[in-house]
């Protein structure tokens, strides 16, 4: 095992997959010399030169576009949005031809495309480099979603990813690229060689999509979360005292909806977590889920924590941000008497 943050973890999941399997290829604005612009590319060119690392312009739509001809044509590219907030160039692309590529074509063809990109606040990036759009690509059939909260699950599921013959939204909380974040920006950084899943092995491995893992168990209540957002959970109910299972969905597309169902089964209450908005957001899926599945198990109603309706603000990021005073309300409502 070897101590790693998440953007070592990810570097080493792209480095293996080059290594082993000569059809992977990088693509993006800025991956190559430099590295990116969080570093996460850095050496792969050096090391596998510009035919397999290629830098791109900065045209989202020709850099997902190029990466399903490439695809369709036995690569498996990867392909960086160097933030989530610059996707949307690239979406029509996305969600009108990778998506149904092998729909449309009754299968003849498929698209192996993994396509990374931070996501979330956190860092004051303001509005164009803070969203969190999970929720958008988790409506469209043929795409599937992750998002990893740790650097050992980064790996995993990056490899996982690559290897899927399905295209790949991969988002990349980038507050989270250093180190756990319990939400409390005043406190000082705290580094992944303090934390558990900063333990990654250096080969190779995999995390499987559609399970979801059981950060805490616990048996009053239930807190299901993703990426930063699982610190926050973890951090808020340990402050309540509060015995609340924590789970990361981590993959989002595929659910693990039993997962989910037997521990709101157990604990009878539940609180959805995310950081991107909270109108139609994905803990919108999660509570129906809940709801549908778990009625009459549950003893209080459902709270939902997100962030605000609102562009992501630079001058007050930290009331935008979902953090633990939020959770706490939301825990403290579902734990009142019936």
């Amino acid at each position: 095992m070897a101590h790693m943050n998440m953007i070592q973890a990810l570097n080493s999941a792209m480095d293996i997959m080059l290594g082993r399997d000569p059809s992977v290829v990088l693509m993006g604005e800025d991956i190559g010399y430099f590295g990116g612009v969080f570093r996460t590319t850095e050496g792969l060119q050096r090391k596998y030169g510009e035919n397999r690392v290629l830098d791109t312009p900065i045209a989202e739509g020709g850099i997902i576009a190029a990466a399903i001809g490439m695809a369709v044509n036995g690569l498996r590219p990867v392909a960086e949005i160097q933030f989530a907030d610059y996707i949307y160039p690239g979406f029509d692309q996305i969600v009108s031809e990778l998506a149904r590529l092998r729909y449309r074509s009754a299968g003849q063809f498929f698209a192996p495309v993994t396509i990374r990109t931070p996501a979330g606040g956190g860092i004051r990036g303001g509005q164009t480099h803070s969203q969190s759009p999970e929720g958008i690509f988790t409506h469209v059939s043929g795409i599937k979603v992750v998002m990893p909260s740790n650097p050992y699950d980064a790996k995993g599921l990056l490899i996982t990813a690559i290897e899927d013959d399905d295209p790949v939204v991969f988002f990349e909380p980038k507050r989270l690229y250093n180190g756990p974040f319990d939400g409390d920006p005043h406190k000082p950084a705290v580094p992944w060689t303090t934390h558990p899943k900063g333990q990654v092995p250096e080969g190779h491995y995999t995390v499987p999509f559609g399970v979801a893992d059981i950060v805490r168990p616990g048996s009053q209540l239930t807190i299901i979360t993703y990426g930063t957002m699982v610190f926050v959970a973890l951090a808020a109910a340990a402050a309540l005292g509060v015995d609340a299972e924590v789970i990361d969905v981590r993959s989002l597309v595929p659910l693990d909806i039993d997962t989910l169902v037997r521990s709101v089964k157990k604990t009878g209450r539940c609180v959805v977590a995310h950081e991107a908005t909270r109108f139609s957001g994905f803990g919108a899926e999660l509570v129906s889920v809940i709801q549908e599945e778990c009625f009459w198990s549950l003893e209080a109603p459902i709270q939902r924590v997100a962030g605000w309706d609102t562009p992501y603000p630079h001058a007050f990021e930290w009331e935008y941000f979902p953090g633990q005073t939020r959770v706490a309300t939301a825990i403290k409502a579902v734990m009142e008497p019936a």
